[in-house]
């Protein structure tokens, strides 16, 4: 395969031009652009709102006229993770594809098809004329990943469809009608700055080549998480020698396990033979727990240059809280029918030094609202006994379940009609802008559903090229058999 003879190649045509302009999160201005300029050169009504979501209209095809409006949502905004050692300035440069067999993948970075796929779909149906559908309005939303801003921005009279179609979900035959909300913590650690005692031995460590992956969707999966790793070896040497620290540096991004990281201490020479021993052990240790999910992992320590170390008390606290939070699964759904799907969980998913603080981020996600707030309590009142300044935004809602979903009927039909056996009906451990405009429009009927994606949120993000085929010929039946007005 190659990428010449793409399927459905209307829709790789603009996923790779897409993947030519710019979007981090926070930072779409030349996609915001790109899509308003789209839709006026279309002749189409286009619209960007003061947060800076996009809507292009487009009206029915002949005989559809009477048919309700339909929406089909994806967000314009990408994660941007790259490997280490390779350089990208993702502000100004573009994203690399390449095919590897079945799987659309790119170099060195995330691939960007979260939700740059679902964005390119929907071009490529405004870009159509051979299409039967009914009044269409596509929507994207800026700012997902990063704190759906988008969604929360939008007004409740920006969209006017009674069916919405999101196109934001990674695996090919489920359809999912609900999903988790989420609580990001942020924890501000002062910290001053004082000489290292005489007479004491500066290390590099570092932890890389971790699977990492999507804080919700893979969260119980098991995986390695490279923050909670270094601070239990630091925490485990804490108690055997006076280290101190530099530096702990370790994630990027709020929504994904952290793959790598790095963290520079000081202990006293006479220790230091004592603490490579340690990590060596500590590697092997590592290395046959996650032997399963994380098969790459490389334990790295090197001698560093002498500099100053962080306050004794507050870098102590730190290491502390580290080793204490929870991270990973907290507990699964209690109705037997989706006894499977995680309920509540947190990730702890950045470590930052600055000059004058150290930021740690964590997320929290569950689609029980009041064990969300649970959750996020626990883990605010845990940094803050180990004194850090605690900031929580509001989160964002869950998706509940709509169990007379006409939408839903119909979805499910279609996959049948087309492929002879039945979608997946499904909620999801991530958090989809569905639940916040569930409450702008509680009257919208909603799904999602797309292509299958694996290593979002990381640089081994990939896209199963066949299923992009089967998710346009899906949607194209959805809108040939969307209802009529009433």
């Amino acid at each position: 395969m190659n990428k010449r003879n793409l399927k459905p190649a209307r829709v790789f045509e603009q996923f790779a031009k897409i993947n030519q302009i710019p979007r981090p999160s926070k930072h779409e201005e030349k996609m915001i652009q790109y899509l308003k300029d789209f839709g006026q050169s279309h002749g189409l009504d286009t619209v960007v709102d003061e947060t800076g979501n996009v809507i292009i209209k487009k009206p029915a095809t002949k005989g559809y006229e009477n048919c309700e409006t339909t929406v089909l949502q994806s967000h314009m905004d990408m994660v941007c993770d790259k490997l280490v050692d390779h350089e990208i300035d993702f502000l100004n440069d573009p994203i690399e594809t390449f095919i590897d067999g079945e799987w659309m993948k790119a170099k060195g970075t995330t691939l960007g098809a979260d939700d740059g796929i679902g964005v390119a779909i929907e071009l490529a149906i405004l870009d159509s004329d051979d299409i039967a559908h009914g009044p269409i309005e596509c929507v994207f939303t800026v700012d997902e990943e990063t704190g759906l801003t988008g969604a929360f921005g939008m007004k409740n009279d920006f969209m006017s469809g009674r069916y919405l179609i999101n196109l934001d979900s990674e695996d090919e035959g489920q359809i999912f009608v609900s999903c988790a909300g989420g609580i990001t913590t942020e924890a501000h650690f002062p910290i001053s700055l004082e000489e290292a005692p005489a007479g004491y031995f500066f290390l590099n460590i570092q932890l890389k080549g971790l699977v990492g992956g999507h804080s919700g969707d893979d969260i119980n999966k098991k995986r390695a998480n490279a923050i909670k790793l270094l601070a239990r070896f630091l925490y485990a040497e804490m108690q055997k020698t006076d280290l101190r620290l530099v530096s702990f540096n370790s994630g990027r991004m709020h929504n994904a396990i952290p793959r790598d990281g790095q963290v520079v201490i000081a202990v006293p020479n006479a220790d230091k033979e004592m603490l490579r021993a340690d990590w060596n052990v500590f590697a092997t240790e590592a290395a046959d727990e996650f032997h399963v999910t994380d098969t790459a992992m490389e334990f790295l320590m090197e001698s560093a240059e002498s500099q100053k170390v962080i306050s004794d008390k507050t870098a102590k606290n730190l290491i502390r809280a580290l080793q204490a939070i929870h991270n990973g699964v907290l507990s699964m759904c209690q109705d037997e029918e989706i006894a499977w799907l995680v309920e509540t969980s947190s990730n702890v998913a950045s470590v930052a030094t600055h000059d004058n603080e150290i930021v740690v981020v964590a997320s929290h996600r569950s689609n029980v609202m009041s064990n969300l707030r649970n959750m996020a309590a626990t883990i605010k009142a845990l940094f803050e006994l180990a004194g850090a300044d605690v900031v929580q935004g509001d989160g964002y809602p869950a998706w509940k379940m709509n169990a007379n979903s006409e939408l839903t009927r119909i979805t499910v039909e279609t996959y049948n009609k087309l492929f002879g056996k039945n979608p997946l009906v499904l909620g999801i451990h991530a958090g989809l802008e569905c639940g916040l405009f569930s409450e702008k429009y509680p009257q919208m009927d909603m799904v999602s559903f797309g292509p299958t994606l694996r290593g979002v949120h990381s640089p081994d993000e990939r896209l199963l090229i066949p299923t992009v085929q089967m998710v346009w010929d899906h949607l194209l039946e959805i809108l040939k058999n969307i209802p009529e007005k009433k």
